[in-house]
This record gives structure tokens, C-alpha cells and sequence, in this order.
């Protein structure tokens, strides 16, 4: 994609506040550091939590996250669990904690956004971690909508290496990931969730169930492992409708990718 990347009046300090939704964030740019202090709450509608398959509510949080305010890009794709969080305060997390382990020794990571396992999540590709952390897996539409100033990429996030996150409405950038060619092994399988029979998944062709249906092809789409290109020397991350949605990799220098004031998901891994 050529062009260059639109303005977006967020790049300064700023404070948003919304009564009907609670939302309350705060983000001051000082010395090079971007400084995001927030309750986490978003300043648009939610889904119905708890739900059959998140049995969180959500509730407010305090947290301040620090990132770069001059980003550093090293060409290096690091694994962050947390890659950024959204102009409205929400954390952009696309991992799960759960996972299938089958008795023959694999184990599968379940992706959010899929159609087998009941991940609980809303119309905004959002769900509720145990300690009422609100986030999301994937684009939202409505925060789209609410920073769409009529240009096609929309600034939507933050990166924890300080580069922007936009999303395109025409859909004008796609991933570079594709589905594996190869059949998944293991029997006598199990989900890390309540309830449910044993399966088997040895033979099944890969479907965007799990992480690891998904390689990265660099002879397709448009965007790298990470999910960011550069347009016009400046390098930045997309949030896409397709895997993986929301970057898993940085490629900016990271003082600490997960830093956060309070414990994050609730004490424990991702959900």
C-alpha cells in the first residue's frame, strides 16, 4: 500500500471520559514515554458477562502502562502476550489461556476467534478476564466508529514498542498468514474448560481452531509476522479481520511488553 498514514489526534496527551460507559483514561506524553493510566472500562457497548462460555463481569481497573513515545523499530519480532492497547484505555490481548491436550502428548493453544470452542466472546471480538479485565481479541467495530474520522485506516491502539496500531475499513491490508497444509495428530484430546467429552484430532485438517493452523507466507498479503508494514517510512501495526487479528510479535524495542500496575488477568494466564 502506498500512501501515507492519516493524522490522528491522539498522538499528544489527552483524557477521555465517558459517564455512560465509566470510562476513565489518561494519557500524558512526557520525556519520550507515553504514559496510558486507565480504568480499562470502554467508552462503547458491551456484551451480556457473564455468558455460557466467559463466567467473568466486568469491572474497573487501575492501571498504568508506559509506552515509547519516539518508537524504536529493530526488525527483530519479539513475542509479547500484551502488544498494545486501544486510544480508549482496553487492552488489545489476542491469546487464550485455554488449550486442548490430547494423551498421545500434543497440545493445541485454542484460538478466540473461532467457531468450536464457546470462548464467551461479545459482538466487539471482546471477553472478561477472572479479575473483570475487559479486552480484546480482535477489531471492534464500535471502536472503530468512535476514533473514524473518514479515512480508511482508522488509529485505534497504542503498541507496547511505541508504533501505532490502525485498522482498515476497506480491508486494503491483509495478513500474510494462511492455514497449514498439514493434518493435525492426537487422540483422547481434552479442553482446559468445564465439562465436555474427549476427542480426537488425529488427521483433521487445519481450520483457525488453534494457533498452530496458522503459518505465515511471505509470498501473500501484505503484512508481516507481526502484522505491520511500513507506508511512506513509517512503520505500523494493523488490526485485521483475519488471523491474526491482532499482532502476537513486535518488531520495535520493548522496556517490558506485559508491564502493568496490578496483576494481569487476574493473577493468571490470559483468558
Amino acid at each position: 500500500m502506498t500512501g501515507t498514514l492519516p493524522e490522528s489526534e491522539y498522538l499528544g496527551s489527552y483524557t477521555l471520559t465517558d459517564e455512560e460507559f465509566g470510562t476513565m483514561t489518561t494519557v500524558t506524553v512526557e520525556d519520550g514515554v507515553r504514559t496510558i493510566e486507565t480504568n480499562a472500562l470502554p467508552d462503547h457497548e458491551t456484551g451480556e458477562f457473564p455468558n455460557p462460555g466467559n463466567p467473568n463481569s466486568i469491572s474497573a481497573q487501575d492501571q498504568t502502562w508506559e509506552f515509547p513515545a519516539d518508537p524504536q523499530w529493530s526488525g527483530e519480532a519479539s513475542e509479547v502476550r500484551v502488544p498494545g492497547v486501544a486510544v480508549n484505555g482496553v487492552k488489545f490481548e489476542p491469546g487464550t489461556a485455554e488449550t486442548v491436550s490430547c494423551d498421545t502428548g500434543e497440545t493445541y493453544r485454542v484460538e478466540a476467534i473461532q467457531g468450536v470452542h464457546d470462548l464467551g466472546l461479545d459482538f466487539n471480538n471482546a471477553h472478561v478476564q477472572p479479575n473483570g479485565e475487559y479486552h480484546y481479541h480482535g477489531i471492534s467495530q464500535l471502536l472503530v466508529g468512535a476514533y473514524d474520522h473518514e479515512e480508511d485506516l482508522v488509529h485505534v491502539g497504542f503498541a507496547a514498542d511505541g508504533h501505532l496500531i490502525y485498522y482498515s475499513k476497506s480491508g486494503a491490508l491483509s495478513s500474510g498468514y494462511v492455514l497449514s497444509e498439514q493434518a493435525r495428530s492426537g487422540t483422547d484430546c481434552a479442553i482446559s474448560l468445564p465439562g465436555g467429552e474427549a476427542f480426537d484430532l488425529e488427521g483433521s485438517e487445519p481450520d483457525g481452531t488453534y494457533s498452530s493452523d496458522w503459518v505465515h507466507d511471505g509470498s501473500t498479503g501484505d503484512l508481516d509476522e507481526c502484522n505491520g508494514t511500513t507506508i511512506d517510512g513509517e512503520y505500523a501495526y494493523f488490526v485485521t479481520d483475519t488471523y491474526p487479528y491482532v499482532s502476537r510479535c513486535l518488531k520495535g524495542d520493548v522496556a517490558d511488553e506485559t508491564a502493568a500496575s496490578g496483576p494481569p488477568g487476574g493473577g493468571n494466564a490470559p483468558r
